[in-house]
């Protein structure tokens, strides 16, 4: 099998998650800048074999569209274009940034450590991995 890989898509930086080659289990993978995500997303599928990808759809709690849905549009048609064989889908997202601060809360993480926007992307788009993937069971 194949891994799953998630995407929390952000204007400066974008967190990622995988699962392992069985799909059991999502643990974050890294927080790189989105001007590079495209180039570190390629450089990954080379060396492991991806199945799809899981992009959180930015929305507003009410339901809307949130303001870096364009941005993250922009992405899936780039990808789409140069990687048809991996398929990319959209996932709710809301909530997933909340959710990620109780997480860190939850595990005793010290304040500096929850302030880490960096460590707060990466556990969103786990959460969002981790959300798909039951999504799928039901």
């Amino acid at each position: 099998m194949a891994r799953i890989l998630s995407i929390d898509y952000g204007k400066k930086r974008t967190g990622l998650a995988v699962t392992d080659p069985l799909q059991l289990i999502a643990g974050g993978l890294a927080t790189v800048s989105t001007s590079t995500l495209f180039e570190y997303l390629t450089q990954y599928v080379a060396k492991e074999p991806v199945e799809r990808i899981v992009i959180g759809e930015p929305k507003q709690p009410n339901g809307q569209p949130s303001e870096n849905l364009e941005r993250v549009k922009q992405f899936v048609n780039r990808w789409r274009k140069a990687m048809p064989q991996i398929p990319i889908e959209f996932y709710d997202e809301r909530f997933t940034s909340v959710l990620a601060h109780q997480a860190m809360l939850e595990g005793g993480l010290h304040k500096k450590a929850r302030q880490d926007k960096a460590l707060v992307d990466e556990i969103s788009a786990t959460i969002i991995l981790q959300d798909y993937m039951r999504s799928r069971k039901l």
